[in-house]
């Protein structure tokens, strides 16, 4: 919940609760698999050897956000000796891959992670980050439990993440209801990640970006495949505190044309 004396939104975008039981009801869903294109192109983020110079054993590594274990899946023995997965979502834990890899999963918040100073070799962490409230935190919470030599790579949603739907919706609501509130999440422009990790004490930093293209017929075919395969699936419900739950019917068929 938001800070005390603090208004919703003000200081705390994300209801942390709410995006707690969506993800713990993804995590029941049937058919995981309509939603595994995205996760497949993300998959890098837990090729640890390959971005952090030589290639090394990492002996203890934290998946921070796990969900179901996407990570884990394209990790070796030779890569992670020993494994921990952190949730906010227990069913996400309970319903996890299992690898070859020994792991262990604790169900904990990504802003305030339950272990000592130092402790891990490789954090990684994949599509979770842009849900936590106060990010800088966050980044400060991995590096703290990091050895001094230690890794972390992660890969979260940027800030033009479905541009064109945010501002069809947008303009067909400031057109139609004379104001809009947002549909779509707010997500970490690319541009302030860098300043974040290394307020975070982060050094030796490298941030890319990757753009998913993926083409649809019109606004409602997209909003039908976010339903079905991205809230379903993977918990990405907008979980703002701010959100506005409905659109009216007119505010939709604008919206569309617009997107078009």
């Amino acid at each position: 919940s938001p800070p005390p004396g603090a208004s919703p939104g003000a200081l705390s975008p994300f209801d942390r609760r709410l995006k707690r039981k969506q993800k713990n009801w993804a995590a029941l869903q049937a058919e995981p698999a309509k939603c595994d294109y995205l996760r497949e192109e993300v998959r890098g983020t837990g090729g640890a050897t390959s971005r952090s110079g030589p290639p090394r054993t990492f002996p203890l590594a934290l998946d921070v956000g796990s969900g179901r274990g996407y990570i884990a899946q394209h990790l070796t023995k030779e890569t992670v000796e020993k494994l921990i997965q952190v949730d906010v979502a227990e069913n996400a834990l309970k319903n996890a891959v299992e690898t070859e890899i020994p792991t262990v999963r604790v169900v904990a918040d990504e802003e305030f992670l339950p272990f000592k100073e130092d402790t891990f070799d490789l954090v990684v962490s994949s599509l979770s980050l842009h849900w936590v409230n106060d990010l800088p935190k966050a980044f400060k919470e991995i590096h703290h439990v990091l050895k001094p030599d230690g890794v972390f790579i992660g890969a979260m949603f940027g800030g033009d993440t479905l541009y064109e739907l945010r501002c069809s919706l947008q303009l067909a609501e400031l057109e139609r209801e004379g104001g809009f509130s947002p549909h779509v999440s707010p997500f970490t422009a690319v541009a302030d990640l860098g300043h974040l990790l290394a307020r975070a004490g982060f050094n030796t930093l490298t941030v890319d970006t990757d753009e998913i293209q993926v083409n649809y017929p019109g606004l409602f075919e997209v909003m039908e495949d976010l339903q079905g395969k991205y809230i379903l699936c993977m918990g990405e419900s907008n979980c703002s505190w701010n959100r506005k739950p409905l659109l009216h019917r007119e505010t939709m068929l604008a919206a569309a044309a617009i997107y078009r």
